[in-house]
């Protein structure tokens, strides 16, 4: 049945929270970017609230700056602010939590934020926070606002996942106080009314680890942009090229795997090698264990590049990918199959369920396994028409199932909801909004 794509009645005023909005490293930026953009679209108004690096909006008027010390900013990240920059007694516990090894972005922002909104309380039917989780957001919903939140993936698994990767005991009791924040953001999500996820798997991990009630949480799958992240027929593919897009050194991401993998696959492919989206902190290990298995001129890290690069990088790729120990969904799993790039997943966390089933529309191995891993790699490099098939598949599935606007529709549906209820349950001729 054909929807119309303006939903107004009436149209909803939502505050969009997300306390740092890079649009180049990790997916807040990008998630609030085309939510806010989709929901804009249908009709409704909406306002990102962000903490620093901002990100970039389609429409920079969506954009409410919500300034803090910015404390690992590149290129000086842990800085010691100037005094001049402590205006609050929120800057000075933001920076206090810095120095004993915390992270105190979400604490901080949802502070900041709690204060600039009190005094907008009429210019908003409704709080949305992105995964801040912050003691302030719990602060607005004592203030009274109706207040939604998206929970990506339980940030519980990437602290087991860090503290099994800590070499030292210095590093664990370093990783243990890097996550004191998950402590605030468990009892916070607790009481938030309404949580949206973006899979079926982020939706019974958040459950079993967080402890949220399940029929609380719905999903709403996040999307990509199809007029971006499309086909380029006119570029060439590179004989061999793999590309992954990976944080190097967060153990979630796999890239130790992909790279042993691709050691062990260039004896039969030689001319395999592999392009990197992401950049390498200062002292990472990546480069000793690119030496020990002899890939020095095989591996390249890109970083810092258009979205546009990106889209080419895909279009000289033969096949893209995804070696994730977890993923809570997998947006760099469905740019690339927009691309029409055949693409070859783990199985961690919710990449079957993005990628759909082994042969389809991706090839799909077990997690921490580089032998499984190398083996579909010689396999696909070696069948350009297994590639041709997965790549045409893989897009037809992104149309069908993940796109923003698609996303955006299903948020709406969330704060209606969420708005209704509470309507529904407010003495005879109060309201809820509007």
């Amino acid at each position: 049945m054909a929807v119309s794509s303006r939903i107004v009645s009436p149209p909803l005023r939502i505050a969009w929270l997300v306390y740092r909005g890079n649009p180049h490293c990790g997916g807040q930026g990008v998630y609030s970017r085309y939510v806010a953009r989709e929901v804009a679209a249908l009709g409704h108004h909406i306002e990102v609230f962000s903490g620093q690096p901002w990100p970039e909006l389609d429409d920079p008027d969506q954009l409410v700056k919500v300034p803090g010390l910015d404390l690992y900013r590149s290129p000086d990240p842990f800085r010691i602010p100037r005094p001049s920059e402590f205006r609050t007694t929120i800057d000075a516990g933001e920076f206090a939590i810095m120095c004993s090894a915390g992270f105190p972005e979400p604490w901080a922002f949802s502070q900041r934020v709690r204060r600039l909104l009190a005094a907008r309380r009429d210019d908003f039917d409704l709080v949305h926070d992105n995964q801040c989780l912050g003691s302030g957001v719990a602060g607005l919903i004592a203030d009274g606002w109706p207040v939604t939140a998206t929970i990506h993936h339980p940030i519980t698994v990437d602290r087991e996942l860090d503290l099994a990767h800590a070499t030292t005991w210095r590093r664990k009791i370093a990783m243990r106080r890097w996550y004191g924040f998950l402590g605030m953001q468990m009892q916070v999500a607790a009481q938030i009314p309404r949580i949206v996820t973006v899979s079926e798997s982020s939706r019974r991990d958040i459950a079993d680890q967080m402890h949220v009630p399940y029929e609380r949480m719905s999903v709403v799958p996040v999307g990509v942009d199809e007029a971006i992240f499309r086909p380029l027929p006119h570029i060439s593919r590179v004989p061999g090229r793999l590309m992954t897009t990976a944080s190097a050194d967060v153990p979630l991401k796999g890239l130790p795997d992909l790279l042993e993998a691709l050691a062990k696959a260039r004896v039969e492919q030689p001319l395999a090698h592999l392009v990197v989206i992401g950049r390498m902190k200062e002292g990472s290990a990546v480069p000793a264990l690119i030496g020990r298995l002899g890939l020095e001129g095989a591996v390249q890290f890109v970083s810092g590049v258009t979205e546009e690069r990106i889209v080419e990088l895909y279009a000289e790729a033969e096949v893209a990918v995804v070696p994730s120990l977890y993923e809570g969904f997998s947006l760099p799993a469905i740019e690339a199959m927009a691309c029409g790039v055949p693409v070859l997943a783990t199985t961690g966390g919710a990449l079957p369920e993005v990628v759909g089933p082994n042969g389809v529309s991706a090839r799909t191995v077990p997690t921490s396994d580089p032998s499984a891993l190398a083996s579909a790699i010689v396999e696909l490099l070696g069948d350009p028409h297994q590639r041709a098939r997965l790549g045409a598949s893989g897009r037809e599935r992104v149309l069908d199932r993940f796109t923003w606007h698609a996303c955006a529709r299903g948020m709406v549906e969330t704060w209606q909801a969420e708005l209704d209820e509470r309507e529904a349950t407010l003495p005879s001729g109060s309201h809820a909004h509007g």
